[in-house]
């Protein structure tokens, strides 16, 4: 679909909001060695040569088309995800960040993520990222056991998963280590023999994820046979102990940080904040004054580059319903540790409390969240069952 013309966006509507929430941008490069089996993401195996070049001119044709929706507007945080970024080489994302910083106008601290797998770096590659002006590194360990890597399809082993984190360290200020639990397999102590290795590391920040089996994934074809709920709850009680004795606050839901540490760009989306999404199948979240609107871009690298480089990047866009704001709002605010300010809803939905007073006053009846004139946020049990405290704001 052709892009909308900006007096599209600014008419008048439902909402009003008094000022625009932070703004990020957010990269995809869907291209991977090989598909994880878990994995529902957007990815494709790289098949011969990537089109890098090619790619990114793409991406940056996208955001000219999508200028006017930002303009003078100063971006806070940029993640490159996929897909596996850290193939595309320092040069190629030098590039990016290049063209990036001359259309927008960047936080002068903006911090500006890349995901690395261990399977794909050599020495003084991550270097090479941070000299092309990435700040902040997200390596996707999963695991430190082979014979787990091997159950995930991973392409590295322990001894690589190690080196990349060492070289991490030493090239970044700042740096996350992405783990899972509950994988095929795993005991008690193969979990906490994981944790232990990955916090003798020194990781700042950890984001660790419980394997689920996603549709449309070789894993929903072929399940395999992962550890009973009972035990999943017992391997995060364990993980949250290891992480707070080793300085590691749970922030987040799936996010454990040493202070300082924590990622802005996550806590932009958890915080109901503004992102601009670029490249293949990427997702956007832009407000306006009287409206929140929600875009997908095209999905299949080959045609997103056709699309993208013909100003026509952006396959669906939606403005989300009044009633369903307070559910999108508490869906990621509530994923926080320390909730959210009563005033932030106001500002980021344009509603007034009212519009979630029902719902807070059977979650505080249930005893999920606490609260008083100022703050709302998830009690110990509200976290335990997240799912059950968010859907009380669905719109009925």
């Amino acid at each position: 679909m052709a892009q909308q013309d900006i007096q599209h966006y600014m008419r008048g509507g439902t909402l009003q909001l008094a000022a625009l929430p932070p703004l990020s941008l957010y990269v995809h490069l869907p291209w991977c060695i090989r598909k994880c089996p878990y994995c529902d993401f957007n990815s494709h195996e790289a098949v011969g040569e990537m089109p890098e070049q090619r790619y990114i001119d793409a991406v940056i044709a996208d955001l000219e088309a999508a200028l006017p929706l930002v303009w003078g507007r100063t971006v806070h945080s940029i993640f490159i995800g996929g897909g596996t970024p850290s193939l595309f080489s320092p040069q190629a994302i030098d590039r990016l960040l290049g063209d990036i910083r001359a259309r927008l106008r960047l936080e002068a601290d903006c911090e500006i993520t890349l995901e690395a797998n261990p399977g794909t770096f050599e020495k003084d590659r991550f270097k090479a990222f941070r000299a092309a002006g990435v700040t902040r590194l997200s390596v996707g360990v999963q695991s430190f056991d082979d014979q787990h890597l091997k159950a995930l399809g991973r392409v590295h082993d322990r001894a690589q998963a190690i080196a990349a984190v060492e070289e991490a360290a030493q090239a970044f200020d700042t740096f996350n280590l992405d783990i899972m639990y509950a994988l095929p397999g795993q005991t008690m102590e193969s979990l906490e023999r994981d944790m232990r290795q990955a916090l003798a590391l020194q990781p700042p920040h950890i984001s660790i994820y419980h394997l689920t089996i996603e549709p449309n994934t070789y894993f929903a074809k072929f399940p395999p046979v992962v550890p009973e709920e009972d035990t999943a709850y017992a391997m995060l009680d364990k993980i949250t102990e290891l992480t707070e004795a080793a300085g590691l606050r749970r922030y987040e839901v799936s996010a454990y940080a040493k202070a300082g540490h924590q990622c802005f760009h996550n806590l932009n989306y958890w915080q109901f904040g503004d992102y601009l999404g670029l490249g293949a199948g990427a997702h956007s979240k832009l407000s306006f004054a009287h409206r929140v609107v929600r875009q997908v871009r095209y999905r299949e690298p080959k045609l997103y580059m056709e699309k993208a480089l013909a100003g026509e990047a952006v396959t669906q866009e939606t403005e989300v319903s009044r009633a369903d704001l307070p559910f999108e709002f508490m869906l990621n605010a509530l994923r926080l540790r320390e909730g959210f300010k009563l005033q932030d809803f106001t500002e980021k939905t344009g509603l007034p409390i009212t519009a979630i007073q029902q719902g807070l006053e059977e979650a505080e009846r249930k005893g999920l969240i606490e609260r008083d004139f100022a703050r709302v946020k998830p009690t110990e049990r509200g976290f335990d069952f997240l799912n059950d405290l968010q859907s009380l704001f669905l719109a009925g």
